[in-house]
């Protein structure tokens, strides 16, 4: 392994999370307001503890009450008053849906005048559920949608039509209160009816868009099911205020940033990724080979959400996947790197944040008797990653602002 190239990946990983935090964001949004009437707070997200802290830190004896519902192993402790609960992600459990109920009985009885403190981060959609289907089905769905490759765009366009609380719908509950949403963004373009399936947002999608999602990747439900998704979502709220605030180009902005101060010429290919897993990892260690000669340092930066369509029975997350896809193609370069983190510190169904490679990668994978190959096709690249010591682990971050992926290759004459 190339020590300098992965004390640099440290660094960048480090540096970028560092810059996308969302206490400074909340607060920013929370400095000098006044809240007539009773003050309740519902956070829910990957983010949710650090932004419900955040605010309590902000407004304290202001909030009279709080629940706040994030991800197994990312809250850190007691805040004020709230009920505090861990939940399920990316499939939701029981307990996102005693979270949801929770929250709908906190909101159940009050009045225009007072208002609702709605934080809201990615992942929110998992973890803030109240269905209208019976817990399994929802699973089964949910499973069925996130192995197929579906984007996170369709796959909240069905989840939407499925729930109590999603695609506006928790707002209308909340009604007459007011509701003043701060929204940490995990999704390309920042769309708000979609990030965590827009709660407390008028719904864009519709319900012929959920029926032809649904026949796009084959979805085994039933007839009752089939019926709720042509069940039509708010189209108007007229008690919400949305602040929006964080995303995918300041983790971009971020990367850029700590590169260049580690020396490296930068450049940003682009903050909307979408594409395959491997596809990615594979095109990022190409534009490396591309610049192999180069007399100068260098660093690629793309920003986004990739798919993982599973067909292996292996284990890993998007960040990973991509990481071992490129370590074929930097097989025996000495100067040339490729890493990608989710910003929330999980990849997948595992506790590591992503993965790295580079020229020496391929050979200790195949010195622990496994193939890039094979581990690919398996979808398990946490077990080739790890035998390589390229998994990256960074521990729950409190922020969610989708992936970076970076690229780096130093100039032939600085090789270390």
């Amino acid at each position: 392994m190339n020590m300098l190239l992965r004390s640099h990946a440290e660094e960048i990983i480090e540096k970028s999370i560092r810059a996308v935090m969302p206490d400074t964001a909340v607060k920013r949004a929370l400095s000098g307001r006044v809240f007539s009437g009773r003050v309740v707070l519902v956070s829910a997200g990957k983010a949710a503890w650090q932004m419900a802290k955040a605010a309590w830190d902000e407004m304290e004896d202001a909030i009279d009450a709080g629940v706040v519902v994030t991800k197994y192993g990312h809250s850190m402790g007691a805040i004020g008053p709230f009920q505090i609960f861990e939940a399920g992600h990316p499939v939701p459990d029981e307990n996102s849906f005693l979270a949801a109920q929770a929250a709908i009985d906190l909101v159940s009885d009050l009045t225009e005048n007072d208002t609702v403190l709605f934080l809201l981060s990615g992942g929110g959609s998992a973890l803030f559920e109240k269905p209208l289907v019976d817990g399994e089905t929802l699973k089964d769905i949910t499973s069925q949608l996130l192995a197929s490759g579906a984007d996170i765009v369709e796959i909240n366009t069905i989840r939407k039509r499925l729930s109590m609380v999603k695609g506006g719908r928790f707002a209308e509950i909340c009604a007459p209160a007011k509701v003043f949403s701060v929204v940490l963004s995990d999704i390309l373009g920042d769309p708000l009816d979609m990030i965590a399936s827009g709660p407390a947002y008028p719904d864009a999608s519709t319900s012929e868009d959920a029926v032809r999602i649904s026949q796009k990747y084959d979805l085994r439900m039933s007839d009752d099911v089939r019926l709720l998704l042509k069940d039509e979502t708010p189209k108007r709220l007229d008690n919400i205020e949305t602040h929006i605030t964080g995303s995918v180009r300041e983790l971009c902005r971020a990367a850029q940033s700590a590169c260049v101060s580690l020396g490296y010429e930068t450049v940003i290919l682009t903050d909307e990724l979408c594409c395959e897993a491997r596809e990615a990892g594979s095109f990022l260690a190409s534009i490396l080979k591309t610049h192999r000669d180069t007399d100068r340092n260098l660093a690629f930066i793309a920003g986004g959400e990739t798919v993982v369509h599973l067909k292996g029975t292996g284990k890993g997350g998007r960040n990973q996947e991509l990481a071992l896809s490129a370590a074929e193609a930097l097989d025996g370069h000495k100067n040339m790197a490729v890493f990608s983190v989710g910003s929330d510190g999980t990849d997948g169904p595992t506790d590591a944040a992503g993965g790295y490679a580079d020229g020496d990668t391929r050979m200790a994978i195949e010195k622990a008797g496994f193939s890039v190959f094979d581990m690919l096709k398996n979808n398990d690249a946490y077990t080739a990653l790890k035998a390589a010591d390229g998994l990256i682990f960074t521990g729950p971050t409190g922020t969610n602002v989708n992936d970076v992926a970076v690229a780096l290759v130093r100039a032939a004459c600085q090789e270390a």
